[in-house]
């Protein structure tokens, strides 16, 4: 049976191992080998999943999903999401996570610390399938793992995250919707989850990867985590006042700060991009003449206006613009933060920076 998804759809890591284990478990119980199941996600959708890697044995059952994402750029496309289910003397349904499965190492997050990395939606959907197989009188093991995944969680959010040794198993609704700006969104605010339950108060909001170097490579700043937020500086910087931070540090190329000086908050070019007109607006206001403006306004990128600022004895326009975007973000949330910000250039070059900098 081919797996099916609708509309470039795909599964999440969730419905993988829920498909997994009633695999294995109809196999168990029918003696024989299966080659698809029929489940239905968390959200009331009703999929077909092909089974892969079946194997049948004395009082064990084991095949694999292979993961679909549809269109979601995901790293764990692909994956083999396999689960091993056996009769079990102890009565119950155990849950256990094999090679490839995470661990929690810090509060805040959807398992309790020393947990295997499977979220409660997934687990819950696990039961239902195998509660259905459990022979009278006896339990079921059901082992979930991911052979490559400890080495797909290097390229997740897991390692910030506090968890270690491979992937989550994770998917509120069941399905991966392409794409997904939701999803990002919300894994964003698990970071600043797992901050809040330590007692965080700290943290530097990087805008890409120049400030992202920045950090790396300068800045190193110690305790205080960093966490890459792309363009959705409003949305963050929201989350964070919600779970009462103290201070965020701001880091970005001028191309995306200015924007935020100017009062837009998600620096996504679709938001809108008056960067030039922005930051001539700003040299004006310190004392900019016709020609300085004309040569700043004639420019189609930030980084090329920083020359003609400073070579026409504008370069204090930095600052005035690193002290908007402070001001507009702490009006955006309302002044119960301190916020400040480092300004760059695409070299790295520090062409402002406040307090906290």
């Amino acid at each position: 049976m081919k797996s099916k998804n609708c509309c470039n759809k795909g599964f999440t890591t969730g419905t993988c191992a829920q498909a997994a284990v009633k695999g294995a478990c109809l196999m168990l119980a029918e003696a024989k080998i299966v080659d698809g199941v029929r489940v239905e996600t968390p959200s009331g959708a009703r999929l077909s999943i092909g089974l892969v890697d079946q194997e049948l044995g004395d009082g064990f059952a084991r095949c694999a999903v292979i993961k679909d994402s549809g269109d979601d750029p995901d790293v764990t496309d692909k994956a083999r999401i396999c689960a091993e289910v056996k009769i079990s003397d102890r009565q119950g349904i155990a849950i256990i996570g094999g090679e490839g499965i995470g661990r929690a190492t810090k509060p805040g997050l959807a398992v309790a610390i020393g947990d295997w990395a499977i979220n409660p939606t997934p687990r819950r959907m696990i039961l239902a399938e195998a509660s259905k197989f459990t022979p009278p009188g006896k339990g079921l093991e059901v082992i979930i793992s991911v052979p490559d995944g400890e080495a797909i969680a290097k390229k997740t959010y897991n390692p910030r995250l506090g968890i270690v040794g491979g992937i989550s198993i994770i998917g509120t609704t069941g399905i991966v919707e392409p794409r997904s700006l939701d999803a990002y969104k919300a894994s964003l605010a698990l970071e600043l989850n797992v901050l809040a339950a330590q007692g965080v108060k700290k943290a530097v909001f990087i805008l890409g990867y120049v400030g992202e170097r920045f950090c790396r490579d300068v800045l190193k700043p110690g305790d205080n985590p960093v966490i890459k937020i792309g363009d959705h500086v409003g949305f963050m910087l929201e989350e964070a006042a919600k779970r009462d931070m103290e201070e965020v540090l701001l880091i970005g190329h001028i191309g995306k700060l200015i924007k935020v000086a100017a009062g837009q908050f998600n620096t996504h070019f679709s938001f809108g991009d008056n960067r030039i007109g922005s930051i001539a607006r700003y040299a004006k206001d310190c004392g900019a003449d016709e020609r300085a403006l004309k040569d700043i306004l004639k420019e189609t990128t930030a980084e090329a206006t920083i020359n003609v600022l400073r070579e026409n004895g504008l370069a204090k326009a930095f600052k005035r613009i690193a002290s908007d975007v402070s001001e507009r973000a702490s009006e955006l949330t309302g002044g119960k933060m301190k916020i400040d910000c480092i300004i760059l250039s695409l070299e790295g070059e520090v062409l402002a920076k406040g307090e906290m900098g």
